[in-house]
């Protein structure tokens, strides 16, 4: 098998924008399905990139933009639930890999790369973990001659711009004086987006990956307290953590889960008590060198720390 185009339904978001940006300087044809244009300008100064207008629920604009590439890349997902019922992550993590694989093998699509999630098991205790593994099942069934299926289960995924490390130093540097953490022992493997873009290039001609899962976990395992006592060390928003038990954790968990833009569910609880750990053997297995967070981290939080000190100086409390 030799790809020579690829369709990528969230290719706009955190792990999507590596992949393209490291596929730029290929011969690679990539198109990449999005909602609105204007919003995702950044990605228009990518020479062999399209980026189209698409409703990706809508099996007909899945065949129209399916039906002239080789490959599909779905990354989309989504860690809470709006509709509060289930019912959103049913929609995006496994309608939607239903209608992705059906419309790939109408089309003729040869290669489908699907993005699924550490921990998801039919039985988990969460929506979120319950669902991704659902779609993980429907994508890996659709693997056959005509269609050759690979799905990955990245750990806590990190790099300049994620949702975990940048989000506990906003917190963090709100807080005041000290940080009530729930299930400060879970535990994560995290992993560098730049990793795990390659593991999706990486992939696309290669047969041994074909009907396989692969885990993307970074090269050591830390608790959640580990993690955010470091990331407020690094961001200069030291503050004493306060590890909350799992009553509290599920307490503070339904009173967040009420606010506006949900910052943290019971959902999010739920899936936090499975730990997200794993090897670096995933990555390795397909070329890859595991990087470490402490080799990359520190160069986005320093950002938090430089805007920390400035602010001590104006207020004359800067210590030199």
């Amino acid at each position: 098998m030799h790809v020579r185009s690829i369709c990528i339904l969230g290719g706009s978001g955190f792990v999507g924008r590596h992949i393209c940006s490291r596929l730029a300087s290929s011969r690679l044809s990539v198109r990449v399905l999005t909602r609105r244009r204007e919003r995702q300008r950044d990605l228009l100064v990518l020479p062999n990139l399209q980026l189209m207008e698409a409703d990706i629920h809508d099996p007909q604009n899945l065949r129209a933009h399916f039906a002239e590439v080789d490959c599909v890349i779905n990354l989309v997902g989504i860690l809470n639930d709006p509709s509060r019922d289930g019912s959103g992550f049913e929609q995006v993590h496994v309608e939607l890999v239903r209608k992705v694989t059906e419309t790939c093998l109408d089309t003729g699509v040869r290669r489908l790369l699907h993005m699924s999630a550490l921990g998801a098991a039919r039985d988990a205790p969460s929506r979120y973990l319950r669902s991704k593994a659902e779609g993980e099942r429907i994508a890996l069934a659709a693997h056959g001659e005509a269609l050759a299926v690979t799905a990955f289960r990245p750990s806590v995924i990190f790099g300049p711009g994620d949702s975990f490390f940048s989000r506990f130093a906003r917190l963090l540097k709100r807080a005041p004086g000290f940080f009530p953490l729930p299930t400060p022992e879970a535990r994560f493997s995290p992993v560098y987006v730049d990793n795990v873009a390659w593991a999706f290039i990486n992939s696309l001609n290669e047969r041994a990956t074909f009907g396989r899962t692969f885990e993307l976990c970074g090269p050591k395992t830390y608790t959640l307290r580990e993690l955010v006592e470091y990331t407020a060390r690094v961001s200069g928003h030291e503050r004493r953590v306060i590890g909350l038990s799992d009553r509290l954790s599920r307490l503070q968990a339904q009173v967040l889960g009420r606010l506006p833009g949900q910052p943290y569910t019971l959902d999010n609880y739920l899936s936090a008590t499975v730990d997200n750990t794993g090897t670096g053997d995933g990555l390795k297995e397909l070329g890859i060198e595991p990087v470490a967070l402490e080799a990359i981290v520190p160069g986005y939080l320093s950002d938090f720390s430089a805007r920390r000190r400035y602010d001590l100086f104006r207020k004359g409390t800067h210590r030199v």
